[in-house]
Formats: structure tokens, C-alpha cells, sequence
């Protein structure tokens, strides 16, 4: 066994847009999530995938052993709507919902989510956020 702990943390969060406005366009999308992963990167967060649609985003996040999930979260969050407002990328301020889910993810179901993820833009075509909330409900309450 190796001298330093081996862990693997994986958290799917999804993030609502304060009110569950529509205010994340695709072109506002594909810029912030490419700065969240960039500046994930170097505050050691490990944001194994990022996507969403206009109300809200899902990420695949890795913690590391020092890290607890509501730091991470809370530093995610701060820091994109921190870039979208100062970089005046939407008419009026942003912010995120204070509240989010957060569901554990095995080691074995990681692809899965991250494929899960990756076709946001498809999977809200049909269902709403609400629906897609009430669907983790009920797997929730089946334990």
C-alpha cells in the first residue's frame, strides 16, 4: 500500500441559476465553463466535467482528501459568478441559487455520468430541470 492515501471522491452538483432564470445563452456557456474548469484547475479543484442548458449547470467534481464539498461548491460557484459580472457577460448581476444537489457517484459509474452530463442540451429538450430533480428524489427515497 502506497505511504499516501488513495481516495476517490466523486460528487455530481448541479447548480440552479438564481430564480431558475434563463439567463446562461450557449455562447455564455461555452465561455464559463472553460474558465470554471481553468480556474478549478488552479485552485486544485478537479472539475472532471461541466455542462448545462439556461437555467442551470451539472458538474462532475473530484474531491480531494483536504477538501470538503460545500468549500468546493461554494468556491465554484463564487467564482463564476464573480467572472460572468465582472466581465459584464449578462444584461443584469448573476447569481447562483444558494441551495444545490450534490449526489455521490461510484468510481465505476464515472464515464457514465460524465457522458450523462455531456448531453445536457438533449436531455432538456424533453425534461425539465423540476422533473430531472424528482427523478434523484425518488432514487433518494428507494433507499
Amino acid at each position: 500500500m502506497s505511504d499516501h492515501p488513495i481516495v476517490y471522491l466523486f460528487v455530481h452538483v448541479i447548480c440552479g441559476v438564481h430564480g431558475r432564470e434563463k439567463l446562461l445563452a450557449r455562447p455564455v456557456r461555452r465561455v464559463l465553463f472553460t474558465h470554471m474548469q481553468k480556474e478549478g484547475e488552479e485552485k486544485g479543484i478537479r472539475i472532471i466535467a461541466v455542462n448545462g442548458v439556461e437555467d442551470h449547470i451539472h458538474l462532475l467534481v473530484q474531491l480531494m482528501p483536504s477538501q470538503n464539498l460545500v468549500q468546493v461548491v461554494k468556491s465554484i460557484k463564487a467564482a463564476s459568478s464573480g467572472w460572468l459580472n465582472e466581465n459584464k457577460l449578462l444584461p443584469a448581476p448573476f447569481e447562483w441559487d444558494e441551495s444545490y444537489y450534490a449526489l455521490s457517484v461510484s468510481p465505476s459509474s464515472v464515464k457514465q455520468i460524465k457522458d450523462y452530463i455531456e448531453k445536457q442540451e438533449d436531455h432538456h429538450k424533453t425534461k425539465t430541470l423540476d422533473a430531472e430533480l424528482e427523478a434523484f428524489e425518488r432514487l433518494k427515497e428507494s433507499l
